[in-house]
């Protein structure tokens, strides 16, 4: 018997994992249970290849394992019942897992049920509440002691009949630790992040980073990051997008340098933390500006912004925070992309908490930052400039790194990449463009959460009318210590946002949703606060 921890379980992505899923698929479906016919290749490629998801489990390179994960309809299951939904669960999220298969000398009931582990985890964590299959009929009373109710009639020919079983959540989390997903059974030694970064990574985006590191200057590196940066220019509406090493704070430094080389005066605007910081960038840039500053937590009125502009001889471009990770307050785009259209000037947005968390549609910006270790879900260390023209030459005006012209007439690589970060936010990437409900997903968990915290009697900062869905800022009233309480909460394993000093300063702490969580995970962390919270008065709803 193979050993567990000598397997690797993960989301297929290379072109040798398919090759081999479709010969596994055709010993176990053709050879084996005869459900398909047989072909001189040797191999079966499902007819929804290119809609499924694989997870697969591996022993070295080969792959011993795998179920295909369908997330849209129609299933399988539609064409083989009348009427598919009237035998499920009302009101559910629904995938079907399909095309289980494992090698006949690694059949025993472990890695079965850590194959399943590993695609129930990917799947909760998208947002599925109920997974339906259609079961080998051999195999049915393994599947029932997994919790999976058999439904319907059996589907299939007399050579091959199936079962169709569903699986609920609720079903799921009943068979106990032996059964139930990492994710949303809370390990006590893996805490559970709600921070702005980093953000719990999935476990895809991991293998990909764990790949051995190649040249930067390869071909087929070159040929992956244009891509990569192509579908980043496709998601958020953008020409052209340089991808850098390091943080935000670069991405903005280099939006500087190119705000240097116009030579015009602007306006920076500021209603938190990071507005204050664009200011810190203006300054230590010596740009030529004015600035629009209000109380943290409240919003700029167009007329604001307009008195403000006026003010400056000539103004050249406007440069804001679209959402203020600080307060969570969300600033309008669109109505600064009609101000500074009307004007004729450049917009520049540090979009680095919105892009991956909400729509963002960067048409109508000249200069945008983000990063990759937010809302994309990979590991910080990438930082990202989209640019709608152009850059300015800068000859020898600026540093080299912070140039952005260098990266324009280099494919995007002027200098050593790290290729181990680049695989690994491609593969983020997938996830992201494959979960389609993600916005929806957020909004949903961030109005339940503000309507729990509210009942509890906890203060948010940032009306819900003008708040990012992603960050939820809580004041703590003065009997309580912001820095107490989430060391209490790191204590029963949830990590808040709380050890910032412009935090700390006003005693807020936040909850963040940016990274890989579950509807289950929001309930146990409703839990904990409810246990850590001293008796606060009830807030009313906003």
């Amino acid at each position: 018997m193979k050993p567990i921890s000598s397997l690797k379980f993960t989301i297929a992505e290379h072109e040798w994992e398919f090759e081999q899923i479709h010969r596994l698929n055709y010993k176990t479906f053709v050879e084996e249970i005869p459900q398909h016919k047989p072909n001189k290749d040797n191999r079966l490629i499902d007819k929804f290849h290119g809609e499924n998801t694989y997870v697969i489990c591996k022993d070295g390179d080969r792959v011993v394992g795998m179920v295909a994960i369908k997330s849209g309809r129609p299933f399988s299951l539609d064409a083989k019942l009348d009427d598919l939904d009237s035998f499920l669960p009302a009101k559910r999220k629904t995938v079907e897992l399909r095309l289980l298969s494992v090698e006949p000398e690694y059949r025993h009931g472990r890695i079965l049920r850590e194959l399943l582990l590993f695609t129930a985890n990917h799947c909760y964590n998208q947002g599925f509440n109920l997974a339906i299959i259609s079961a080998t009929t051999r195999q049915t009373k393994l599947y029932k002691h997994m919790g999976f109710v058999p439904f319907g009639p059996l589907v299939g020919n007399s050579d091959a009949l199936f079962q169709p079983m569903y699986l609920t959540l609720e079903n799921f989390m009943e068979l106990g630790n032996t059964i139930c997903p990492p994710s949303i059974k809370k390990d006590n030694n893996m805490p559970l992040k709600f921070l702005p970064g980093p953000v719990d990574i999935n476990p895809a985006v991991q293998d990909a980073f764990a790949l051995a590191p190649i040249s930067h200057r390869s071909g087929g590196f070159v040929k992956d990051f244009e891509q990569i940066r192509h579908r980043l220019c496709s998601l958020f509406n953008a020409p052209n997008v340089a991808i850098c090493i390091g943080s935000g704070t670069l991405a903005n430094d280099i939006i500087a340098g190119q705000i240097k080389l116009t030579n015009r005066p602007g306006l920076v605007i500021s209603n938190g933390e990071f507005g204050q910081r664009l200011i810190d960038h203006a300054v230590r840039w010596q740009l030529d500006f004015k600035t629009l500053e209000v109380e943290w937590g409240d919003i700029f009125t167009p007329e604001q912004i307009e008195n403000a502009l006026d003010t400056i001889e000539n103004p050249g471009w406007l440069w804001a925070v679209h959402c203020e990770t600080s307060t969570g307050i969300l600033n309008d785009l669109d109505q600064l992309k009609d101000i500074c259209s009307r004007r004729n000037l450049e917009l520049h947005a540090d979009c680095i908490s919105s892009i991956g968390t909400m729509p963002v549609d960067l048409s109508g910006v000249q200069l945008a930052s983000s990063v990759s270790g937010k809302g994309l879900g990979a590991y910080p260390g990438l930082a990202m400039v989209f640019y709608r023209d152009t850059p300015l030459p800068a000859g020898n005006s600026l540093p080299r790194y912070i140039d952005l012209s260098l990266y324009d007439d280099s494919q995007g690589i002027p200098f050593t990449h790290s290729t181990n970060l680049v695989y690994a936010l491609r593969t983020a990437i997938d996830l992201f463009e494959k979960n389609t409900e993600r916005f929806t997903f957020i909004n949903e968990c961030s109005e339940w959460m503000r309507s729990e915290l509210r009942e509890m009697g906890f203060h948010i900062v940032a009306p819900d009318e003008f708040s990012s869905p992603a960050v939820i800022t809580i004041e703590l009233p003065d009997e309580i210590d912001s820095g107490e309480f989430g060391g209490n909460m790191d204590e029963q394993g949830f990590l808040l946002s709380y050890r910032s000093q412009y935090l700390l300063k006003r005693n807020w702490i936040q909850i963040c949703f940016m990274g890989e969580f579950s509807k289950e995970k929001l309930s146990e962390l409703v839990a904990a606060l409810k246990t850590v919270k001293p008796n606060i008065k009830p807030v009313q709803s906003a």
